[in-house]
């Protein structure tokens, strides 16, 4: 298990593949019950602080001292004050701790109706472009104005195998806007609020959606 003052490595989980390749650091700063107190976590790359937000998916990794890197998920539950930030983030269970690299990030291509509501109460409805546990991206028509960081209120429609049908709500920031040749815009869009039910309903379309692809 990773211990008070280990440095824990990460990626976390978006639908923009630039963004989920960027890894962070951060140290354990102390532990509870359920969950594991970190700092907050700075980039690899270029040492700059990274906000993380309720729900967010973790891909992490911490090196124990024979070198060996030890594997698990775990998701943001929660943030402590206590003196400095510290971010609560779930504790892994021992059997869940794997030394092989996993992304459980599953992200599949998938055109899904969607409404989008803007903090300016702007409506329309789009279709997306993927989905996935940690993001999705949509296609919208190029008159819509959108922008990095931009707080979406969004409705997903989520079919299933069975023919049922069902809604995930989820607050979403967008991390990345792309004009288009066609004169649309594709948005990347990250979950910044999401409940776990609404995310185990996109999970659920994303497994079944890969097992069909397999099937193929």
């Amino acid at each position: 298990m990773p211990k008070m003052n280990q440095m824990l490595h990460f990626q976390i989980a978006s639908s923009d593949e630039e963004e989920a390749s960027i890894e962070y650091k951060s140290r354990i700063a102390d532990e509870q019950e359920d969950g594991i107190l970190i700092e907050v976590p700075i980039s690899e790359k270029t040492g700059r602080y990274k906000r993380l937000f309720l729900g967010d998916e973790l891909s992490v990794y911490f090196v124990t001292e024979d070198g060996i890197k030890n594997f698990f998920d775990s998701h943001v539950l929660g943030f402590v004050e206590d003196g400095v930030k510290l971010i609560k983030i779930r504790k892994p269970e021992l059997d869940r701790i794997t030394k092989v690299q996993r992304r459980s990030f599953l992200r599949v291509p998938a055109e899904l109706e969607i409404a989008v509501k803007t903090q300016g109460n702007l409506r329309f409805v789009c279709e997306t472009d993927d989905v996935g546990g940690g993001g999705i991206s949509f296609i919208c028509d190029g008159k819509w104005q959108l922008a990095s960081e931009q707080l979406l209120d969004c409705w997903l429609l989520v079919p299933f195998k069975n023919g049922s049908i069902d809604h995930a709500f989820f607050k979403g920031e967008v991390v990345r806007v792309v004009d288009l040749e066609s004169g649309r815009k594709q948005a990347m869009i990250k979950y910044a609020s999401i409940n776990d039910s609404e995310r185990q309903k996109i999970i659920r379309f994303c497994f079944e959606k890969q097992l069909e692809f397999r099937n193929r």
